[in-house]
């Protein structure tokens, strides 16, 4: 058996809502995949319809099961999932296994969260944040919501 059929393929987790998919969510996929390593593997926890009300105050624009699949179809992506309604992470790591999970730039508090459970159980974890994509606007999807707004309802156009 050669090295690279010895060597373990590392299973790197992403989450989130991924609402009006653009170019900064991409970016955060491709580097959390990057994290990983060659020939890693990545696996994206779609948030839940529910969830994200939970946690936004507002039900997403697209579907979780169109949500879902429109992830799982971008090159970077193995595997998309959706998530536990009860926005359970810990059952996700005991599903997933994962080497690596990598945070968005913003997730301060689930990172803060991650990091004492998996040293609580002693797990083998690395839990990293990925930059946010800053090259030029819209770089999120609230600031899509807020040109389309600006752009075409403040000037009469819808």
């Amino acid at each position: 058996m050669g090295q690279e059929e010895t060597r373990k393929v590392k299973v790197v987790l992403a989450e989130g809502t991924f609402d009006l998919l653009h170019y900064g969510h991409v970016y955060y996929l491709t580097n959390a995949k990057k994290a990983g390593g060659e020939n890693s593997k990545l696996i994206v926890i779609v948030a839940r319809d529910k969830t994200v009300e939970k946690l936004k105050g507002r039900k997403p624009i697209i579907p979780e099961d169109q949500r879902r699949a429109i992830v799982e179809a971008l090159k970077v992506v193995d595997e998309a999932i959706l998530g536990y309604e009860e926005m359970d992470m810990c059952k996700v790591i005991e599903k997933i296994k994962p080497d690596i999970i990598a945070l968005g730039y913003d997730k301060e508090k689930v990172e803060e969260d991650l990091k004492r459970y998996i040293k609580e159980r002693n797990l083998n974890i690395e839990v990293i944040r990925i930059d946010r994509f800053m090259d030029r606007e819209p770089s999120s999807s609230s600031t899509i919501r807020r040109k389309i707004i600006e752009e075409y309802y403040g000037q009469g156009k819808i």
